[in-house]
């Protein structure tokens, strides 16, 4: 239950040009460097609720670890996938519904700071988060 609480963006590594990669365009991608995002996680056993909100949009999210469901990017962009927990490490595969790459995100709890990483046709990029 480590990714439980409330985390709030505090800093982005690479973001812009992995979501250019995404095909995200100038403009949303200048908003979404800044959109504020919080990240709520509750985990019970391998079910997770998250709740995500930002400047642009707030949405909830139930998953269980290891089974597949629909999600769709803060853009628009429709991704299908499912998340595990590797240790401490909780990897999310998704597959794009409009040219069926592959993104991968992963987080982990580095000290006091939840690390978002992600990958998306060799640009790796991260979003650090701190407790709130």
């Amino acid at each position: 239950m480590t990714f439980n609480g409330t985390w709030k963006v505090d800093r982005n590594e690479n973001y812009e040009k992995f979501m250019e990669k995404m095909g995200v365009n100038m403009v949303k991608r200048k908003l979404a460097a800044h959109d504020n995002l919080k990240i709520t996680i509750e985990q019970t056993g391998d079910k997770f609720h998250v709740k995500e909100s930002s400047s642009f949009r707030n949405i909830e999210i139930n998953f269980t670890l290891g089974v597949n469901f629909e999600y769709s990017l803060a853009d628009g962009t429709e991704l299908s996938g499912a998340w595990t927990m590797e240790g401490d490490t909780l990897k999310g595969v998704f597959n794009r519904k409009d040219n069926g790459k592959q993104l991968t995100t992963i987080r982990t709890i580095q000290g006091d700071e939840l690390v978002q990483s992600y990958n998306y046709e060799g640009v790796d990029a991260k979003r650090i988060f701190k407790r709130s």
